[in-house]
């Protein structure tokens, strides 16, 4: 651990050969470790908060997926799919030695929460699943694709900031420029020019980019595999992405569902709302007795 940070730095490969990277949080090792899943543009950053808060009562791990944040990028962009996602996930967990985790998931993160038991049976006690669910809605999906690789280089921090919000205006509407600063930290870096630039590998959404690159996992059926488990389900009032209805349809599904709606916000709560980390806090306290 670094004196600046309150984390250790944690390094493994990937079966194919990638040094990929997350930050281990100090904590109770009598609990299951909370593993945090970022989406799909963002990092391990974006948990830093939420991180500080629950270590020490809880290890945690903050994962850079594959071409995000200090994780190498990939050599083929075809991998950046789920099933190398939770292979790399096994892959970490093992290097962390850790049996049993928490995952919390946000977007891209909640979906690879509602797969990994199909991949890593019985490693996952529990899932926070962040404004996603089995049905991702067409409209967000679109502006999604639209948005990836598309942003900066920025001559100075404020100006990310402000191009930020003016290319996010519904999914934070409450927010001043320091929010919008925050968050230009956690989605960009400052590159070896000195200009600031996106924190991820253009080539990301390649993959679904290509003819019939949203087919894949029935995510119904991997939601029903988290049946006999307790999950919270997190959704953006303004969210694109993730409706009431399936929301709703998920609590018809899993009897142990505890379900939270987020005011004010779109795709996808930051984690940090008064609103979250009280659905979050009693959740946890819930699990830990």
């Amino acid at each position: 651990m670094r004196a600046d940070t309150p984390y250790t730095d944690g390094w493994y490969w990937s079966l194919d050969g990638l040094r990929l990277h997350y930050r281990d949080y100090a904590g109770d090792s009598k609990r299951p470790a909370i593993l945090c899943l970022p989406g799909l543009t963002r990092n391990a950053r974006d948990f830093d908060r939420l991180a500080e808060r629950l270590a020490p009562d809880w290890r945690v791990l903050c994962a850079d997926l594959r071409g995000r944040g200090e994780s190498a990028y990939a050599k083929d962009s075809l991998t950046y799919v789920p099933l190398s996602y939770l292979q790399d996930i096994g892959q970490l967990l093992d290097s962390a030695g850790v049996d049993k985790v928490v995952v919390i998931g946000t977007s891209l993160g909640g979906l690879l929460a509602m797969l990994l038991p199909s991949t890593q049976p019985g490693r996952m006690a529990a899932a926070v699943i962040n404004d996603i669910g089995p049905v991702i809605e067409e409209k967000g999906l679109a502006r999604v694709r639209a948005s990836v690789g598309h942003g900066g280089p920025w001559p100075t921090w404020v100006h990310a900031a402000r191009d930020l919000a003016d290319r996010n205006p519904g999914i934070y509407p409450k927010w001043g420029l320091e929010e919008w600063l925050v968050f230009a930290h956690r989605v960009a870096r400052a590159s070896s020019s000195g200009r600031i630039v996106l924190d991820y590998d253009a080539h990301i959404a390649d993959p679904m980019r290509l003819p019939g690159g949203d087919a894949g996992h029935d995510m119904w059926a991997a939601l029903d595999a988290l049946a006999d488990m307790p999950v919270l389900s997190l959704r953006g009032a303004l969210s694109d992405i993730f409706s009431a209805a399936t929301q709703k349809a998920m609590a018809a599904r899993l009897p142990r569902l505890k379900t939270a709606t987020i005011a004010n916000v779109g795709h996808a709560p930051t984690l940090d709302e008064t609103a979250s980390t009280k659905a979050i806090d009693a959740f946890l306290a819930e699990l830990a007795g």
